[in-house]
């Protein structure tokens, strides 16, 4: 079931006070992990995942399915891009020193997430049995710009609109096996993208 789209970027605002630092703003974010328990291949368990974060300090550690996705609590420290570059090296750093491997971490603000899916274009999502709809969430310093070029578009199959630091991409699902979305995935660029499905990105706001 579609969850309903919020009118403004207000209503996914989380900010409290660090109890245990207090007169600390915290806010809650988001890390998107990039390549992990796919075939087999980067094995992470949520759980020791969880465990190795909130070791490291971080609040109110959740995540979601398997596909990595976390959420949690960080003091504010500095301007919202400079804090998620932050928050983006550290914890690639703690993936690969407890688990041994390198895999690329984008970092949002539950706040920006929310604003992805209030800016997402209009319909986008809303008949999940005839479109399958993605987000294509872009690593600084990549643009949208850069990751549209890299998109190569299927004609009457695929669609694909720019958002702030996202691409939004939709495809047909009855000939889902033409698209080109898997095709992003040779492309230089990639290594700086993670991609979530629509339901997903949704789900992102309420962990």
């Amino acid at each position: 079931m579609r969850r309903s789209r919020a009118s403004g970027r207000s209503r996914y605002r989380h900010a409290v006070t660090d109890t245990r630092r207090p007169g600390r703003d915290v806010e809650r974010y988001v890390a998107l992990v990039r390549g992990i328990n796919v075939g087999g291949r980067n094995k992470v368990p949520m759980a020791e995942l969880r465990t190795c974060l909130t070791e490291a300090g971080y609040l109110e550690v959740r995540t979601y399915i398997q596909s990595g996705n976390v959420a949690f609590d960080s003091p504010v420290t500095t301007t919202a891009p400079q804090h998620s570059a932050r928050l983006e090296h550290e914890v690639e750093s703690l993936i690969e020193q407890r688990f041994g491997i390198a895999v690329p971490v984008v970092v949002r603000s539950r706040a920006q997430v929310g604003a992805v899916i209030a800016d997402a274009p209009t319909g986008f999502g809303a008949d999940p049995s005839t479109y399958l709809c993605d987000v294509v969430f872009l690593k600084s310093p990549l643009t949208t710009e850069t990751a549209l070029g890299a998109v190569s578009l299927r004609p009457g199959v695929d669609s694909a609109w720019a958002g702030i630091d996202v691409v939004y991409f939709q495809r047909l699902s009855a000939r889902r096996t033409e698209s080109r979305l898997n095709k992003i995935m040779s492309s230089p660029a990639y290594k700086l993208m993670t991609i979530r499905n629509w339901a997903t990105t949704q789900a992102l706001t309420t962990l």
